[in-house]
């Protein structure tokens, strides 16, 4: 087993297993979210808060980026949605009297669930040199300090100032802004280790590496692809829209390599009848081998060019390049090899190719499934090559759409929350405030923590999320956070990452999206941009779970002003008072923002351009949609080893532990488990519940090893297993990621099964 658990710490490695369920949401949501939501909130602010969530006058959901259709239903939200928001909207509090009585060292023996719900911080803390536990600080301390380490470092680019996708499009604007006149490009963000590759793949095929279709594409379309995406779990108002464009004739087809209960069916908890019966959502399952994708993309695209009159010629000619030399790569993808690659059967595939014929408006949705892999950007390149064969792109009901994991990840991009700037976006920069913006990339995510090792950065300022427990390869990530000097993490709760420390390290508390933010300038809202790129308000009402805490604008301009001093022009303190000035900026930097602030007056918000969808017009090199000719990869596996695959539990969003359940895969009050498919355990002699340790392997031959897993017979696709993160992150090796993106390959781990030493 691996270890015991502190005292009060629930055991996590001794799981309860049943069968898989087969459908989703439903009563037993319901009953779980009132639950979870009262626990946390009690039973009067679960009402006030939830009927706030998602709605035009309220806040928005601080989990998933999936939109919000125009009319809207009581209680917008989903199972998940409602753990975010009663984990921030708790009545329990972290308080400098709980930081005197657990150590730093204590902390680091916890797990992230036990961390998280101790509930809200309540002041600045400050772990000195040489110091075992935090003492409380005030606010112009922890700023001094911040700026003692800033100052002292021998060039700005040995500081890294890390983005979760939580922040607002305000203060993710006013972060990049503070950092790239503070003299670096050193942005890592959340996106370099989930959507990265999409952005890479996109932005080099049609010109924006963002999605083409709004919500009400999905409700038009034909035929809806769902590759490697686990909507009932990640984003589950996602099966809402599913349901509708079912109910509008649409077919669904899913490639997954594990049956997801909420695409098999979904019980529509807004609706009694979905409550009793539910909706059948997909049509054709392909189970495919882990990092298959691209193989089948590229056979169905072979197939599509060999039937007469497929091929949307007239798109073709007058909206792409490459044609040629796509065309000859795809008429030379091999059966025998796709099989291999995919898993599939010769049956399933042309099942698929009459689906994909029948249909006059397709779209495309994916997530991590496709994006962590090392061939994650020529894969989501197929899918594009796939949708332009057949004109799928820039018509309604059609298009590319990448499912973002995190809301307002895909503002933060837009506010310019990137290590590798475009020069227009700098240039705009340069010409509104005055100063000259660094032009040398940045780090992204995996360099950045290579340079924390190599000595090369000094100080990480994180402007939310758990950057310790998201990252790749866990005791090369924990040691290069202790080389740093100074560690910063402005958070709501805590996490893993306020327990593996720089030299010095302070944790500033913030407000959350459910409470109000009162400023010199009177009550103030923040905006997000979802994953459709719609743009639109976001107002908490809740009074703040304590009155030491600060907003993250305030918080940047505070820094800046004390950081950049005399020799700013930026107007620091009068953005701090009103964030309408702040919005003036935006729409004079950032295009598709103009009129910012009478835009978003609109409770339904804007869409922001979108030149694919709105004009089928390309912004590439070429100026038209690029078709590309890449070889087809896919992961070879050593005899007696398995592809293993992190994912999330039920109980889970990113590296936020709500419960110990994975109610629709039958995993109770545990989350050390490793599925197996029930052939693959027989042919290596694992019997059902018994444990072994993940043993990772990859070319530079070091042993990473997840220690007391138990062995959980499961549908999955064969030569593949799934186990959770953050716990398996261990065994995604720094330099195993994504060509072109960097991003970590967190799915696709070559492990072998070995018998636990503690079983």
């Amino acid at each position: 087993m691996a270890g015991k658990a502190p005292k009060n710490d629930p055991v996590q490695d001794a799981p309860q297993v049943a069968g898989p369920k087969h459908a989703a949401a439903g009563l037993p949501a319901i009953g779980h979210t009132l639950r979870i939501a009262q626990q946390q909130m009690g039973v009067k602010r679960t009402a006030l808060t939830l009927l706030r969530v998602n709605q035009k006058d309220g806040f928005d959901c601080p989990g998933c980026a999936w939109p919000e259709p125009d009319h809207r239903h009581a209680a917008e939200f989903c199972e998940n949605g409602a753990k975010a928001v009663a984990e921030e909207a708790t009545l329990r509090r972290v308080t400098p009297e709980f930081f005197a009585a657990h150590s730093v060292a204590d902390l680091a023996t916890r797990s992230g669930y036990w961390l998280g719900q101790q509930g809200r911080l309540t002041h600045p803390m400050y772990l000195p040199e040489g110091g075992d536990r935090y003492e409380p600080v005030s606010w112009d301390r922890a700023f001094d300090i911040v700026a003692e380490e800033l100052k002292a470092l021998a060039s700005p680019d040995e500081a890294l100032f890390y983005t979760s996708g939580r922040t607002s499009n305000e203060a993710a604007f006013l972060y990049q802004l503070f950092a790239r006149e503070f003299g670096t490009n050193n942005l890592p963000d959340c996106s370099n280790m989930c959507h990265e590759s999409s952005g890479s793949a996109l932005s080099e095929t049609i010109g924006i590496g963002k999605g083409s279709v709004l919500l009400e594409d999905l409700y038009k379309a034909d035929l809806i692809v769902v590759a490697g995406q686990n909507p009932g779990t990640n984003h589950p108002r996602m099966l809402s829209a599913l349901e509708k464009a079912k109910a509008n004739g649409a077919k669904i087809i899913t490639v997954n390599p594990l049956p997801e209960a909420g695409l098999e069916r979904f019980k529509n908890p807004q609706t009694p009848q979905g409550m009793l019966k539910g909706a059948a959502l997909t049509d054709l399952f392909l189970q495919i081998r882990i990092g298959g994708d691209q193989a089948l993309f590229r056979l169905l695209n072979r197939l599509i060019l060999e039937t007469e009159g497929a091929v949307d010629e007239e798109f073709v000619r007058e909206h792409t390049h490459g044609y040629e030399e796509f065309a000859a790569a795809a008429r030379a993808a091999d059966w025998d090899e796709t099989l291999t690659a995919t898993g599939l059967t010769r049956e399933r595939i042309d099942e698929a190719l009459r689906m994909v014929l029948a249909s006059k408006r397709t779209i495309v949705c994916w997530a991590m499934g496709l994006t962590q892999h090392k061939h994650s950007v020529p894969t989501i390149r197929e899918v594009v090559n796939f949708l332009l064969l057949r004109g799928n792109i820039g018509r309604p009901g059609a298009g590319v759409c990448p499912v973002r994991g995190h809301s307002n990840v895909q503002g933060d991009r837009t506010m310019g929350i990137f290590e590798r700037p475009a020069p227009a976006f700098l240039d705009a920069l340069e010409r509104e405030f005055g100063f000259a913006p660094p032009r040398e990339h940045g780090y992204d995510v995996v360099r950045a923590i290579k340079a924390m090792r190599d000595d090369k950065a000094k100080v990480f300022f994180a402007m939310g999320g758990n950057f310790v427990s998201a990252s790749p390869d866990t005791e090369v990530t924990e040691a290069a956070m202790r080389r740093a000097r100074l560690t910063v993490h402005v958070s709501t709760k805590l996490n893993r990452s306020h327990a593996v420390t720089g030299a010095r390290a302070l944790i500033l508390p913030t407000l959350g999206r459910t409470e109000r933010d009162l400023q010199g300038g009177g009550e103030q809202f923040v905006t997000v941009e979802d994953s459709m790129g719609m743009v639109h308000a976001s107002r908490g009402r809740l009074e703040p779970a304590s009155g030491q805490l600060l907003s993250e604008p305030a918080i940047v301009c505070r820094l800046a002003r004390r950081v950049l001093g005399e020799d700013s022009r930026t107007p620091w303190e009068e953005f701090e008072k009103d964030y309408a000035t702040i919005r003036d900026r935006i729409a004079r930097v950032v295009p598709g923002f103009e009129d910012f602030n009478a835009r978003v007056a609109d409770p339904s918000g804007f869409a922001l351009p979108h030149a694919p969808r709105d004009e089928r017009r390309f912004p590439t090199a070429t100026g038209k949609a690029n078709f590309t000719a890449a070889p087809v990869e896919y992961p070879r596996l050593p005899e007696g080893r398995l592809l293993l695959q992190t994912l999330r539990s039920h109980d889970q969003y990113n590296t936020t532990i709500y419960g110990l359940d994975d109610r629709y895969r039958g995993i109770r009050n545990g989350r050390r488990v490793v599925l197996v498919n029930a052939d693959d355990a027989r042919e290596l002699k694992l019997a059902d519940g018994s444990y072994v340790d993940l043993v990772g392997e990859w070319k530079d031959g070091v042993e990473r090893r997840a220690p007391g897993f138990r062995v959980v017979l499961y549908p999955t696709a064969r030569g593949c297993a799934a186990a959770y993160y953050p716990e398996t992150n261990v065994l995604v090796p720094l330099d195993s990621t994504a060509d072109t993106s960097n991003t970590p390959a967190s799915k696709s781990v070559v492990v072998r099964l070995e018998q636990s030493s503690t079983d």
